[in-house]
């Protein structure tokens, strides 16, 4: 979803850059991510040798589980011509799952941190304007990305074991639009804000951390008018 090419921020050489996400594999066809694909493989006579595909698996036990009733929020980025919020509520079970993330900070987000029922703001990131448009909840467990070893894909991963899957995802399900598009410069504007990862320097990723508070102060600002 996790951002559709605000996510040239990938930390492995193998796989083109791209975080996230291209068009869901849970619904109708997905569409090119836009970051750079791998070339393409002309086609031979004979069938090429299928990669095998990983079981579902449990993630690397990486940290002590969360207590039961503590959520926590997330941002996750998307351009809204390669998977909008809309496709989001139109795929099946409005579910999809976040494939496509190519960089190991955000890897570890979605395998280690994310738990089921946290709630994640979805932003339309590279749009005019870009911004916040709805709100989103994990919807599984982390489990590994199969497109990474899917021959010809454009987040295909030579290098990862399907023993030791390198990428990992999650499911992600909208649960609404927001009243109105928060967009960036309006979020910078506000000083409630100022300590937001979205808002920092140099910060690209596709999927961050979001506090309570600032969660919150977002579903504040679409409840009422934009600011000039």
């Amino acid at each position: 979803m996790g951002a559709k090419n605000s996510k040239h921020e990938s930390q492995h050489k193998s796989p083109p850059t791209s975080q996230r996400k291209s068009a869901p594999k849970t619904s109708a066809p997905r569409p090119a991510s836009g970051s750079k694909r791998p070339p393409v493989r002309a086609k031979t006579s004979a069938a090429p040798l299928a990669r095998p595909k990983p079981t579902r698996q449990a993630a690397p036990a990486a940290r002590a589980a969360r207590p039961v009733g503590s959520p926590r929020y997330w941002l996750v980025k998307s351009e809204p011509e390669e998977f909008s919020f809309e496709a989001l509520l139109a795929a099946p079970a409005r579910t999809t799952a976040w494939d496509g993330v190519r960089n190991y900070q955000a890897r570890n987000t979605l395998r280690d941190e994310m738990a089921v029922g946290d709630e994640v703001l979805y932003y339309h990131s590279n749009a005019t304007p870009s911004g916040v448009v709805g709100i989103a909840r994990v919807a599984s467990k982390s489990y590994p990305d199969a497109t990474q070893f899917e021959r010809g894909h454009a987040h295909e991963d030579p290098g990862s074991d399907p023993a030791a899957p390198r990428w990992w995802l999650v499911d992600v399900q909208a649960v609404r639009a927001l009243p109105r598009m928060v967009s960036l410069e309006e979020l910078k504007a506000n000083p409630s804000l100022a300590g937001m990862a979205l808002l920092q320097r140099g910060s690209r990723l596709s999927v961050q951390p979001v506090s309570a508070e600032h969660f919150a102060e977002v579903l504040r600002m679409a409840e009422g008018p934009a600011r000039a």
